[in-house]
């Protein structure tokens, strides 16, 4: 299981915002705007209310983000059951 490194941060999918753009509230209390990025597209499929493992920006670090990996509901239960996902 994909777990975050340096600089990443756990997200729940808030709005489906259309083509490769969704809404996540993040764990860090900020919510972005976040894209799926290429490898991702028409290979993973999401829906609102997926836990997902958002990149920030660089810039615009508090707004914009890239979605690296979308965790199933068993991986997202393992993960709240070990106190790291408290969304």
């Amino acid at each position: 299981m994909v777990t975050p490194s340096e600089g990443q941060v756990f997200g729940v999918v808030l709005q489906m915002l259309g083509y490769d753009r969704l809404m996540v509230k993040c764990a860090d209390g900020h919510e972005r705007m976040c894209r799926i990025r290429g490898k991702m597209k028409r290979r993973v499929w999401i829906k609102v209310g997926d836990v997902v493992l958002v990149a920030p920006w660089d810039f615009q670090f508090e707004s914009r983000g890239d979605i690296l990996w979308r965790y199933t509901e068993a991986q997202a239960q393992i993960l709240r059951q070990k106190g790291q996902l408290v969304m």
